[in-house]
């Protein structure tokens, strides 16, 4: 296409248009930088002392302890959960939160090596990074910290030490607890093998214990004496499996029998199995439980036993809101990407040997990168998502691990205790930190993140399916 003289003049002509300043990003950047070797530090010791939920305590006590060191008022056993915590600095309004865990995953214990070798045969591990995340939050707390009181500007910071993601649910408690009921605006991130804003829905999920109570006899003399509780998981489990043809496609099922019995040549008396069923929409979820729970009573109708079970965790879907997506994404390109040594590339590559149907999606290299905000559908579950219901939260992924690295697996729980995984981190903290900086230093961004996350809510009302009277399962 040919442009005509005086509008190419023109174009040339015209500035460019002007950027708003941002006054606070390479302060907020060097407060991160500085501290970044003794958080990545912390970050080795959650990942050396793996605790599964609600038994975080050496893990929640370093980031606490470093908090209150720099000079945050601490508030422990939050909802009467001893690993659960506040740690704030400031006053007033707007209050800014900022979203950490550090619980870790049974029986993913590893070295930080590129290849399958447990720490200790059996025992937990930091297969989702969560070593990572807490670490991360609380660095970007104090560099947001440093800034309040450098700039002279009013409001609060706030980081959430936020137990048992991993399936426990913790942010529900302390969301009835009333932990949030004041926040304005939350942040949170998690690890990931890409950096990118988040604006995709997540899955809500369910998830219960199934008890079958049967009558027990001698398998081989007096079968018909018997009730097989067995039998009617198994059943139970029949039924499931067809009914995964008749749902949505979104829809996930997974279970494991926990209990099938004692012996061989003893009918079971008792059986268990555990289930968790997802949907990217909590309306769509409910009627797929309602299912779910016929496939349990056929399996009790059909052996002769009982049934009962317990709903032991419920999850909602995200509420994105557009803002805070956008407020993200460029804070996160700020950010930077992560950049390996040649050492650091060399274990990528030696762990990305070892996947298995390795996607093609995203290159070694990539991490570098800031990829667009992510809008499809991330075929997992998170306790953020109930948060994103009763204060409009911002969500991103940071790349600490290679691309392509699946998570909860040996491989990510290698990642997670190495260098790779640490500078992923200090990205992290650098995208937390310079977006809670740009909303303490503009509100009006925090009035049009509000006003935005309302219209997504459309009106709906924040409802846990996880029942009222659950409590913790503090063990």
């Amino acid at each position: 296409m040919i442009i005509p003289y005086l509008v190419l003049s023109a174009l040339i002509a015209a500035p460019m248009a002007a950027q708003p300043p941002r006054p606070w990003v390479d302060p907020v950047l060097g407060a991160v930088e500085a501290r970044a070797e003794r958080f990545g530090e912390i970050s080795r010791l959650i990942w050396e002392q793996p605790e599964i939920g609600y038994q975080e305590v050496r893990s929640a006590a370093l980031l606490r302890e470093e908090l209150k060191a720099a000079g945050f008022r601490v508030t422990e056993n939050v909802a009467d959960i001893p690993t659960a915590f506040i740690a704030e600095w400031g006053a007033g309004a707007p209050v800014i939160a900022i979203i950490g865990e550090y619980d870790a995953l049974p029986g993913l214990s590893q070295d930080d090596v590129a290849q399958r070798k447990p720490r200790v045969e059996g025992a937990p591990g930091h297969g989702c990074g969560h070593n990572l995340f807490g670490s991360a939050s609380a660095l970007a707390a104090v560099a947001v910290k440093q800034h309040l009181e450098s700039a002279g500007l009013r409001g609060t910071i706030r980081f959430y030490g936020t137990p048992a993601e991993e399936g426990g649910g913790g942010k529900i408690f302390m969301i009835r607890a009333g932990a949030f009921k004041d926040v304005d605006i939350a942040l949170a991130w998690h690890p990931m093998d890409r950096n990118e804003a988040d604006a995709n829905p997540w899955l809500a999920n369910i998830s219960a214990r199934f008890r079958y109570t049967g009558r027990a006899a001698h398998a081989a003399k007096s079968p018909d004496a018997g009730r097989s509780a067995l039998d009617g998981v198994e059943i139970m489990t029949h039924a499931l499996n067809l009914l995964r043809e008749h749902v949505p496609q979104e829809t996930r099922i997974h279970y494991v029998i926990n209990k099938g019995g004692d012996a061989a040549n003893i009918v079971p008396e008792t059986a268990e199995l555990s289930l968790i069923v997802r949907h990217p929409n909590q309306r769509a979820l409910e009627s797929i439980w309602e299912r779910v729970l016929n496939c349990a009573q056929a399996g009790a109708l059909a052996t002769g036993t009982t049934m009962s079970f317990e709903v032991t965790s419920s999850y909602a879907n995200m509420v994105h809101t557009e803002p805070l997506v956008q407020l993200i994404d460029r804070n996160l390109r700020a950010a930077g990407g992560v950049h390996y040594t040649p050492e650091e590339r060399a274990f990528a590559e030696a762990l990305r040997r070892r996947m298995v149907d390795l996607p093609e999606e995203l290159p070694l290299g990539s991490e570098r990168d800031t990829q667009p905000p992510r809008r499809d559908l991330v075929y997992a579950s998170t306790d953020v998502g109930d948060l994103s219901w009763v204060v409009p939260t911002g969500h991103f992924h940071a790349a600490t691990f290679p691309p392509g690295t699946p998570l909860h697996t040996w491989m990510s729980t290698a990642v997670a205790g190495t260098s790779l995984g640490r500078k992923g981190m200090v990205v992290a903290a650098k995208t937390l930190a310079l977006s809670a900086a740009e909303l303490l230093s503009d509100p009006r961004l925090v009035t049009q993140a509000r006003a935005e996350w309302q219209k997504a809510l459309n009106g709906r009302a924040y409802q846990s399916l996880l029942p009222a009277d659950r409590k913790p399962s503090l063990r």
